[in-house]
């Protein structure tokens, strides 16, 4: 059995390159656009868009829409209850990286009671090493859900990509973790990482484990929407490949925009953050989708620290 992975805090060195993720200045912000009917919108332009820091209008500095390759976490539960479910998750997963960027960089975290990094090194872009860390079934025991997903935002950090994401796949509610559920929505909120979260919860469950699938559900869709991302709860296993198609075709297809803050004090605060889309009359309403907020640079980093 592999030892806990417990990754350290990242290099925080410059690496070189355009660099579009927040730093001490520039706010990057990744946005989806759907229609009514969920359609990806990729057409508006910068115009079309308005940002608001704390309500208060910010000018946008930086605009694309690009097909920006992602450092990627594939984290999947493999506590007991995913026995008869981990051949359909894993297969769904392939898909997730076979429509993806092929410039993407990936790493698989399997968890139960503990987790565990999978693939070899810190990243990799061979499927055939993602398949493998997938295969690596042990389903047993618990769910350590915080821990996991902690360990691997922390693990995001050393990634070579300017966007990051998370993908995360869990039949069960957290009953093993150190860390708590404010402490996890904290790290996600601190993070540069979108969160797309899928509960696969079975038949049984929403019959006869109602409580746990609500407090899963609520506990999904928190992570999630704190950092701008998705969570689904697909009917049946079925429906998890599409699932996982869609997500990376949403991933591809995000407006990235940029802004230097008006509010450039080193405080630590967390700021609010919205996006408004003036959308074209013959396109009805839209629905926009981002983070909620970042945190800003603490006071020592003004002697660059």
């Amino acid at each position: 059995m592999q030892e806990p992975h417990v990754p350290p805090p990242p290099d925080a060195g410059h690496r070189g390159g355009a660099r579009l993720k927040s730093t001490v200045d520039l706010v990057a912000l990744h946005v989806t656009v759907t229609d009514k009917k969920g359609d990806l919108i990729t057409t508006l332009n910068k115009d079309n868009f308005e940002v608001y820091e704390n309500k208060v209008r910010q000018d946008i500095a930086l605009f694309s829409r690009a097909d920006i390759p992602v450092s990627a976490g594939l984290v999947i539960d493999n506590s007991g209850s995913m026995r008869e479910k981990r051949a359909q998750v894993n297969a769904a997963a392939m898909t997730f990286v076979k429509t993806s960027n092929p410039e993407d960089e990936m790493f698989v975290v399997n968890f139960s009671d503990e987790y565990y990094l999978d693939t070899p090194g810190d990243f990799t872009n061979d499927p055939k090493a993602l398949q493998e860390a997938l295969s690596r079934i042990n389903t047993h025991g618990s769910t350590a859900l915080y821990d996991a997903v902690v360990g691997s935002l922390n693990h995001l950090k050393k990634g070579h990509r300017d966007k990051r994401v998370l993908l995360l796949v869990t039949d069960g509610d957290d009953d093993a973790s150190r860390m708590t559920l404010p402490q996890t929505i904290r790290a996600a909120e601190k993070s540069d990482a979108t969160i797309y979260a899928i509960g696969v919860f079975s038949q049984d469950d929403r019959e006869h484990d109602k409580r746990m699938v609500r407090h899963s559900t609520r506990v999904l869709k928190e992570l999630a929407e704190a950092t701008g991302g998705r969570a689904y709860f697909p009917a049946s296993l079925s429906q998890v490949k599409p699932i996982c198609e869609e997500v990376a075709r949403e991933i591809r297809s995000q407006y990235t925009i940029g802004y230097y803050p008006t509010n450039m004090a080193h405080d630590g605060s967390f700021r609010l953050v919205s996006v408004k889309v003036k959308a074209p009359k013959n396109m009805g309403k839209l629905q926009v989708l981002t983070r909620a907020g970042y945190y800003a640079p603490g006071p020592e980093t003004r002697s660059g620290n």
